[in-house]
This record gives structure tokens, C-alpha cells and sequence, in this order.
């Protein structure tokens, strides 16, 4: 428990630190947020290699592939942080991850697989992750894509501006990250089918289903953008709404069953 506090406390303590300068004239600096957050990530690491390897297997519970998705997702927005102005994003990103690590040790769970010895699941596995990953940053783009538009409507400029970057280079990254969570989101669904013998069974049907259903909204955006140049409002929501099916065809029965239920 006393690494998970570490791990807890530095994510903590780079939100906080985030935080306090978006309001300061320069913003935050990336280089000295890097410091608490090398160190969050590095120990978050080292936990999740020790919940994940469990004889016999690999331990996917629910928690545990929440813990990775965020870890991945945190490693990517730091790393983004020095080549773009992320900063309004971190502290939700910090503070989610935090929250991971922290329902992890209050909530422990087994859900053994023996994954290395089924490298299509692995493929499958890997794909998903990825792919929801992507999508979820996307998500996080799109959130501050709205954020811009909405403060670029006032005639007000507030300081917190400093921190904030060019709307066109947040839309671009965003259509960027959504084109690429849909390819790869369409090759998990493939995956699935080719590898799997169950993705249409009774307990899996509904999870196959959402997950179709939240890849047709991706693909209508991503098409819709590239062919007819929709952006903005329309965009952003049917992003949210996507993100939103894919959270409930990863993670809601698993919810349900590990969580509430306790098996």
C-alpha cells in the first residue's frame, strides 16, 4: 500500500502543481512538470507489472486494464506536454490516473487469463487497448477544442489563455487522433471476429454490439470530416457519444460483476 500512496501523492502533487500556474502570465512549464510525473509514471508502472503477473496468468481485471488504459494515456499527454500547450488537460489526466491507482488498492480483483499462451488474443487484446487509448485522448482534445471555441466567443481574453494552444492546431491533432483510434478500433473488431469464437455468444453479444455501435459514430465523424468538412459542436458530441459506448462495451459488465458484485 505505501507505493500505491507514492504513486497517488506525486500524481497528486504534478495536478496541483499544473493547476496553480494555468493562471500565471507564461503558464506552466513542461520540463519541471515532467519531474512529479517521470516519477507517478515510473511507480505506476511498477505496479501495474506487479497486479498484471499472477500465477498462472495474466490478472486482467477490470481495474487492472483501467490502470493500464490511464497509464498509457498519462505517458502520452506528458510526453505531448513539450511539444504542445496541454497543460488545461493534466490535471484531469493526473488526477484520473490517481484515482486508478488509488480504487486499485482499495479494490482488489482477479480475473486470471492465460493470455500468453493465445497470441491472437494477445493481438486482439493489444489493438483494444490501444484503440480506446487513442480515442480517449481524443476525447481529452476534444474537450479543450470546445473549451477554445467557447473562450473565443468571449471578449474577454483571461490569463489562462497564455496556457491554452492554437484552436487549428488542437482540431488538427484531434482528427488526427480520431482517424487513428477509428483504424485502429476497426482492426480490434476484426481481430475479434477472425480470432475469437465467441464475440457473438450470449455474454459477449452486448459488448460486440456497443462496441459496433461506437465504431459507426467514429467512422461517420472521421468520414463526415474528411468528406464534407464537419467540425465543431456536431463533431465534439458525436465524439463523446462514441467514447461514451465504448466505455460501457469494455468496462460496464465488468463493472457490474467485479465491482458490485463482487465475482
Amino acid at each position: 500500500m505505501l507505493i500505491q500512496i507514492v504513486c497517488i501523492v506525486l500524481y497528486l502533487f504534478a495536478a496541483g502543481w499544473v493547476t496553480s500556474r494555468l493562471f500565471h502570465h507564461k503558464g506552466p512549464n513542461p520540463k519541471l512538470m515532467v519531474i512529479p510525473a517521470f516519477f507517478a509514471l515510473t511507480t505506476h508502472l511498477y505496479l501495474l507489472f506487479e497486479a498484471l503477473n499472477q500465477a498462472p496468468g495474466t490478472n486482467m481485471s477490470m481495474l487492472n486494464v483501467a490502470s493500464l488504459i490511464a497509464w498509457l494515456v498519462t505517458c502520452t499527454m506528458t510526453v505531448a506536454s513539450f511539444a504542445l500547450a496541454t497543460a488545461i488537460l493534466m490535471p484531469v489526466v493526473f488526477g484520473f490516473s490517481a484515482l486508478i491507482v488509488l480504487l486499485g488498492a482499495l479494490i482488489p480483483e482477479v480475473h486470471i487469463m492465460q493470455i500468453q499462451l493465445q497470441p491472437d488474443l494477445v493481438i486482439h487484446i493489444t489493438l483494444a487497448l490501444l484503440a480506446y487509448g487513442c480515442l480517449i485522448i481524443a476525447v481529452l482534445y476534444a474537450l479543450q477544442l470546445a473549451y477554445i471555441n467557447e473562450r473565443l466567443k468571449q471578449k474577454k481574453s483571461p490569463i489562462l489563455h497564455s496556457s491554452l494552444p492554437p484552436l487549428m492546431t488542437v482540431e488538427t491533432i484531434f482528427f488526427k487522433l480520431l482517424l487513428t483510434g477509428t483504424l485502429l478500433l476497426t482492426l480490434s473488431l476484426i481481430s475479434g471476429f477472425v480470432f475469437l469464437e465467441n464475440m457473438l455468444a450470449n455474454e459477449q453479444a452486448h459488448k460486440t454490439l456497443l462496441s459496433v455501435i461506437a465504431w459507426a459514430v467514429f467512422a461517420t465523424t472521421t468520414v463526415g470530416h474528411q468528406k464534407w468538412g464537419w467540425r465543431g459542436k456536431p463533431v465534439i458530441t458525436a465524439t463523446l457519444i462514441g467514447a461514451f459506448l465504448l466505455t460501457l462495451a469494455y468496462f460496464g459488465s465488468r463493472f457490474v460483476k467485479e465491482v458490485i458484485l463482487g465475482s
